[in-house]
């Protein structure tokens, strides 16, 4: 009997049911523990894992959502069953604490049952039926039904920060299974190991329930030329991603660039600020900063929703707000980051901060190799709006906070905004009023707008919004969290004077 508690990577590709060596082999990076080889892809690989899931799609591509159901949550079995094995791997990989990853294997495993049973209910299917009206005149209106029905293979790309809840059986991966989409997976190469025993867990569920082998593949390691030929090839319709605002937007301009064209839904960067407005600051503007600091430094400030700035009007309470944060941020210790380019990467983006002009450091620490120490800077309201590079993602636990005027430079800071993923207004009834003249600025800028508290933890739930307006993602309309994020890989087919016994199931 396998023993699911232990794990030793053996570094291959899943492909179609077969795992599969490669030519040539990287190897891992990790925080600690072994370095494990791991075979690297091949334009050919992707050509045979999407060929493959076109094939399941015409099987999967018409399943009852009882079976894509049962097979959901028969991923979620499997990922439990290797849990020590999998936060083991992980924490060597990534340097994540192993309470950090046993929280995102209970979102990644909590997710997949709540798309299990949210096609379950069928609402998403948004159903809609209008009668045949021969008598109508002048002209008879036939019968329409319409229903919204998968479109076929999907290519997901690993995202580094999350490797189980953005990864091989994310949130992307779920929501298309879900669907009825077989999906094709770029496993990162910041936690290859990870991908791999998480894809045998889904090898499982295929197995166990019958499935096409063709409707899960992952592919490890390779170059720029993997990713190209994943996000071209003629037989993947939709793209998800979760990543850099340059790796992403070159993935977007090669899906557009298609003889046919598919959708791209990349989640990208964002600053994520927060408008502290003078009520609140008066009140617990102490509390807000701590509080600050510590959504800004959790796991190391590796988050999409990390909120780096901090908007509020000069005046004495920003004197004691800056205080306050300066000191909050000044105890905690180096963090190791996910890898060393993202450790590298972070301090290039301090410098740039650092260097702007009219930026004062605040806090500044000694930060190398693969650690990340915080660092807190203050600007202008002007500085920020003559300098567009001080909005540009600074992924790490840095924080910048601007001191404004008053008011109306504070909606100027918010007019001034690139899409974010969220923005955040901490107030108390004092603030309503201001509040209500940035709402329509900010809901405009952001996929989800809070009010005191702090946007670190992303709720999986049916009214999530995880995306935003350009640069937060590549599609304002769409969410990569929740349930709503199924609708992605969905497309509204009418039929017209259809016999039953042509229709989908879902609509006879």
């Amino acid at each position: 009997m396998l023993d699911k508690s232990t794990f030793t990577p053996h570094g291959k590709h899943l492909i179609a049911g077969d795992w599969v060596a490669g030519e040539t082999t990287f190897s891992s990076e990790p925080a600690h523990g072994p370095v494990h080889a791991f075979s690297v892809g091949t334009p050919d690989l992707v050509d045979r894992a999407c060929t493959a899931a076109e094939a399941a799609f015409a099987t999967y591509g018409y399943s009852s959502r009882a079976d894509r159901a049962a097979f959901l949550n028969a991923i979620a079995d499997e990922i439990e069953a290797r849990g020590e094995a999998i936060t083991e791997i992980g924490s060597q990989e990534t340097g994540l604490p192993e309470a950090r990853l046993q929280g995102e294997r209970g979102r990644t495993t909590g997710q997949l049952r709540l798309f299990a049973e949210h096609i379950l209910k069928g609402d998403y299917l948004d159903r809609r039926h209008d009668v045949a009206l021969p008598d109508r005149a002048p002209l008879p209106r036939p019968d329409m039904k319409m229903v919204q029905r998968p479109i076929g293979p999907v290519a997901v790309f690993g995202a580094s920060n999350f490797p189980l809840a953005f990864s091989t059986a994310g949130g992307d991966t779920a929501a298309a299974l879900a669907a009825g989409c077989p999906v094709v997976v770029k496993g990162h190469s910041a936690h290859p190991g990870t991908g791999e025993i998480v894809a045998e867990a889904i090898h499982a569920a295929i197995r166990s329930c019958n499935l096409h082998p063709g409707v899960f593949s992952l592919i490890q390691g390779g170059k720029r030329d993997v990713g190209t030929a994943l996000v071209t090839h003629p037989l993947i319709r939709a793209v998800g991603f979760t990543g850099s605002l340059g790796g992403g937007r070159a993935l977007f301009d090669l899906c557009a660039q298609r003889p046919e064209p598919i959708p791209f839904f990349g989640e990208l960067g964002s600053v994520n600020p927060m408008f502290i407005l003078p009520g609140a600051m008066s009140a617990r503007g102490a509390a807000i900063a701590q509080g600050w600091a510590g959504s800004l430094t959790m796991g190391a400030g590796q988050f999409c929703t990390n909120p780096g700035i901090a908007v509020l009007i000069d005046g004495p309470d920003a004197d004691a707000f800056t205080e306050a944060a300066t000191s909050a941020l000044q105890p905690i210790a180096a963090q190791t980051m996910l890898t060393d380019g993202i450790a590298a990467a972070y301090r290039s983006g301090r410098d740039r901060v650092a260097g702007s002009a009219g930026v004062q450091a605040l806090l500044t620490s000694t930060c190398d190799l693969r650690n990340a120490t915080p660092y807190l800077f203050a600007t202008t309201g002007k500085q920020w709006l003559a300098n567009e590079a001080l909005g540009e993602e600074v992924f790490g636990p840095l924080g910048l906070i601007l001191r404004v005027d008053d008011a109306g430079e504070m909606l100027a800071i918010a007019r001034s905004l690139h899409g974010q993923l969220t923005c955040t207004l901490h107030l108390d009834a004092s603030d309503t009023a201001l509040g209500q003249q940035l709402m329509p600025v900010l809901e405009r800028k952001a996929g989800r707008v809070l009010a005191n508290g702090f946007p670190t933890g992303v709720e999986v739930c049916d009214a999530m919004v995880h995306g935003g307006p350009y640069p937060a993602s590549t599609n304002f309309g769409a969410t990569s969290v929740g349930t709503l994020s199924i609708r992605r890989f969905l497309r509204p087919v009418c039929y017209q004077n259809l016999p039953d016994a042509l229709l989908p199931a879902d609509l006879a």
